[in-house]
């Protein structure tokens, strides 16, 4: 897939957990994680926002577009 989820990255960088990022966006672990595995076939904007918020970082942190 050329969307690449730098999401595990950007939770190591600022040494936050699953479970901590999930309660501040106010998302399940399940779903985060379904996420951050680069398995989530959308993102709401208002979840990008939420965890960009959380992570103090811009979407392009997060999200990579990688050419096969």
């Amino acid at each position: 897939m050329p969307i690449v989820v730098n999401l595990d990255v950007m939770m190591a960088k600022r040494k936050i957990s699953l479970g901590e990022l999930a309660e501040k966006v106010g998302i399940t672990q399940a779903n985060l994680s379904i996420l951050k595995t680069g398995k989530a076939k959308a993102i709401r904007f208002g979840t990008l926002e939420a965890i960009c918020e959380a992570l103090d970082c811009q979407p392009s942190d997060i999200l990579e577009y990688v050419k096969e």
